[in-house]
């Protein structure tokens, strides 16, 4: 199964915190899943970790090459499709990071693992 990581999601995976669901942590462990990181998703922690709202232990640099390569996670780009797709969603949400994971989740059609309950007012299968 593929499954599309919200930047919470993978920052607690990463950190090992405890506020990600037994489910969600269960998903991204699974060898048989395919687990997908947005480019959107690493900007946005590019941009936490530069304003000081993220606080990593190591450098975005070495963090996020070497959390992608030991976890078997692959960058899913942004594309013309994704793009085209948040232009036309409807704004219950405005974060531009969301907004774009959602658009990837409807293009791509795959799950996104994420607790955020604006994410249901979508349609897109969100998992938790």
């Amino acid at each position: 199964m593929k499954l599309l990581l919200d930047t919470h999601a993978l920052i607690w995976f990463i950190k090992g915190d405890r506020r990600l669901s037994a489910t969600a942590r269960t998903l991204i462990e699974t060898p048989e899943n395919q687990r997908l990181v947005s480019t959107a998703t690493l900007w946005e922690i590019a941009i936490k970790m530069s304003i000081g709202k993220l606080e990593m232990n190591v450098s975005f640099d070495q963090l996020i090459p070497s959390q992608l390569v030991s976890n078997d996670m692959t960058i899913l780009p942004i594309t013309v499709p994704h793009l085209k797709k948040l232009v036309e969603l409807p704004f219950h949400h405005r974060d531009p990071f969301d907004r774009l994971l959602i658009a990837q989740s409807v293009v791509e059609t795959i799950p996104l693992i994420s607790r955020d309950s604006h994410f249901e007012t979508y349609d897109i299968q969100c998992l938790w």
